[in-house]
């Protein structure tokens, strides 16, 4: 199962992507966790200590690997560089294991603009291709607000985009924009998450403005997740019987596709 989990900034992807790697890394799932959202906050969510957290390597800020893989330097310039580098031992080196999850955090290009052909963007594309289409443990990614990081080839790797939205006329906008660029891409089946729905009508607010579109469960509103987020704790650790049931539901009908 390869899942995508994308969504306007501060929506609560990594939220919903640390539950349900949690849940399914408890069922016995083999889970790899990637961070491939440049405000990197997916280990946070896991409930990885502060301390642990800053022994886990980016993979974008490996400059040596990154030239060494590509054949060209980072701030070169009109190079010739490997379109297609080995990757395929990057989770044994740079995975962080934590309550079954392993996690890679994936970082961003930091130069040369959003989708420069340059090795560092290389590089993470081809590290993005192995794990989905070549990879055979369950694949969590917590996605940036788009589908920058798939390309056409690697969207046929995708069992599914889950869009995070809450109550909000931006939000909204922005799941939009997302599945219609995943649909673009290839990507067959798209599904919403309402997170911190506080009331009927909020709900019924997403599904008006969203229909059309899939909804794989609603996460209610929870001071305690945003307790969870301040005090770095798990956030399956933080969720009350209501919520945590919420998030086993969403697991149990992805396992069932």
């Amino acid at each position: 199962m390869k899942i995508a989990v994308t969504g306007k900034g501060g929506v609560g992807k990594s939220t919903v992507a640390a539950a349900l790697a949690l849940l399914m890394a408890g069922k016995g799932e083999r889970v790899l966790a990637l961070d491939a959202d440049p405000d990197a906050n997916l280990a946070s969510a896991l409930g990885i200590a502060d301390g642990e957290r800053a022994g886990i390597l980016t993979v974008a800020r490996q400059k040596a690997l990154v030239e060494e893989r590509t054949g060209a330097k980072i701030d070169g310039y009109g190079q010739v560089f490997r379109i297609n580098p080995e990757v395929s031992d990057i989770v044994e080196r740079f995975g962080h294991l934590h309550r079954g999850v392993s996690l890679v955090v994936m970082g961003a290009v930091t130069a040369g603009g959003s989708g420069c052909a340059c090795p560092e963007s290389t590089f993470l594309a081809a590290l993005v291709r192995d794990l989905v289409l070549r990879r055979d443990e369950t694949l969590i990614m917590d996605m940036e607000a788009g589908v920058e990081h798939l390309g056409r080839a690697t969207a046929r790797g995708v069992d599914v985009m889950l869009v995070v939205v809450e109550p909000g006329a931006r939000a909204v906008e922005s799941a939009r924009r997302i599945s219609a660029m995943a649909r673009e891409i290839g990507i067959a089946d798209i599904r919403l998450v309402f997170n911190r729905v506080r009331s009927r009508s909020d709900e019924e607010y997403l599904r008006t403005q969203l229909s059309g579109i899939g909804v794989l469960g609603v996460v209610p509103y929870s001071e305690r997740l945003i307790e969870a987020d301040r005090d770095g704790i798990a956030v399956t650790d933080a969720l009350d019987p209501e919520v945590l049931g919420r998030f086993s539901a969403m697991v149990a009908v992805l396992g069932g596709q």
